[in-house]
């Protein structure tokens, strides 16, 4: 299959580029509002074009995509026809609203639910605490390990092969990365076989891409505990790290404090010692669209929904401390709210407030937080904007990064303590 070969409209930030500090990435990850997690079973092409150019119009010129892992791949030894055409046309598209994409293998993980190939599952009832959906229903069942099984490890160099080979040369692909919070589905083994799955993959994207740059969606459940993927190994195969936050998840951070985002990335680099983009980052506001109904629809919820001013101003802040902390990039955690045609699906009915997190509302209209990304791209463009601060990671100064994973629960609050005490004394 051959990628259309054709330049961006726009001159924004070429891959080649993503380590320069003066260039900082400005994206959003991406499902339809109106399709979620079924988009390649019901590709849209004229849908994607009109979300892709709001996008851009709206500064947000990288977008990382999900290829859900059993839409791609039916059997262990087969790639979906049908899906890569659908990739390549996403990328003409991307390429033709002066977009760059990053598609994510291996999905997997995803908003509350973990969603796998029906082969990739293993007897018994699993131990994650995410429910498994497969083949349209919720299952109770455990998932092979894709880091020491050897098919599993097969069937995915598969994938990344074909993947490559299909957007190979093509200008829209910015980078790949190789899951998201894959920590949450399984754990490798030890940190060795997470070693090997990294060089196995990212060596056969580089090979069959033309080498194109290679990540790995990393999240703060990663520098919690030691899932056996460190930074320091994904930044020894990978091009750049990536991590993701929100404060209203972890125990030793306030709901909404926007300096947990500069810490988890300054962290990262610090154990990677490679740059860092923050790949995921967000909050969900209380909807003001129809058919929402006020307080019967908070229930379940596993965080407030915020004011829409209220996630526009958390925007605004983390976007400057995450560019003044030497962070590569940002990306909104996500592009819209879905649509209430979607509420009573998985994973939507069991985690309403996946619903809000959107940039746009579900009827494409723009939220303030769209403003905020607007204003912050456009004086970028003017050669505006923070100015990293070379002294941002000098409080990890004496620490040792080779001993972080003793005692990572403990670690990681002491070292947000020090952080915060660090900006105290500086300011």
């Amino acid at each position: 299959m051959e990628a259309k070969k054709k330049s961006p409209t726009s001159d924004f930030l070429h891959p080649a580029s993503v380590n320069e500090p003066q260039q900082f990435v400005l994206g959003v990850n991406y499902w339809p509002a109106a399709k979620a997690m079924s988009w390649w079973q019901d590709f849209d092409a004229a849908e994607a074009e009109a979300d892709f150019g709001r996008m851009a119009a709206s500064g947000l010129r990288t977008v990382r995509i999900f290829l859900l892992w059993e839409d791609f791949q039916p059997s262990p030894s087969r790639i979906s026809g049908a899906a890569l055409r659908h990739l390549v046309r996403l990328a003409d598209i991307a390429a033709d609203c002066g977009v760059l994409i990053m598609p994510t293998f291996f999905c997997g993980h995803m908003s509350g639910v973990n969603w796998l190939p029906g082969w990739m599952l293993a007897p018994g009832r699993g131990t994650g605490r995410f429910p498994v959906w497969s083949g349209g229903r919720q299952l109770v069942a455990g998932i092979r390990n894709w880091y020491s099984d050897r098919e599993a490890i097969g069937a995915q160099r598969l994938q990344c092969r074909e993947v490559a080979r299909a957007l190979a040369g093509h200008p829209a692909v910015w980078a790949y990365d190789l899951g998201n919070e894959s920590s949450n589905c399984v754990i490798p083994p030890d940190r060795n076989a997470a070693r090997q799955w990294l060089e196995a993959m990212v060596g056969e994207i580089r090979q069959n891409s033309g080498n194109c740059r290679v990540t790995l969606g990393m999240h703060a459940e990663d520098l919690e505990d030691d899932r056996h993927l460190w930074p320091q190994d994904a930044a020894a195969w990978g091009d750049f790290l990536c991590m993701h936050g929100y404060p209203f998840y972890l125990s030793w951070a306030g709901e909404s404090d926007v300096l947990v985002l500069p810490f988890l990335g300054l962290l990262t680099q610090w154990l990677g010692g490679k740059p860092v983009l923050f790949e995921e980052f967000g909050a969900p506001s209380r909807p003001v669209l129809p058919p929402y109904s006020g307080e019967m629809d908070l229930a379940g919820c596993k965080t407030p929904l915020w004011p829409e001013n209220n996630v526009a101003g958390y925007y605004r802040q983390a976007l400057e401390m995450l560019c003044q902390a030497g962070m590569t990039g940002a990306m909104a955690w996500c592009y819209g709210d879905y649509h209430p045609s979607l509420w009573s699906r998985h994973p939507l009915k069991d985690n309403p407030h996946e619903r809000y997190f959107g940039l746009f509302r579900h009827d494409g209209s723009p939220k303030p937080a769209v403003q905020a990304f607007s204003e912050f791209a456009n004086c970028l463009a003017a050669g505006g904007g923070p100015k990293t601060d070379p002294e941002a990671g000098t409080w990890l100064r004496g620490e040792d990064r080779e001993r972080y994973y003793d005692s990572p629960r403990t670690e990681l609050p002491r070292l947000y303590l020090k952080y915060k005490e660090w900006l105290e004394v500086e300011s």
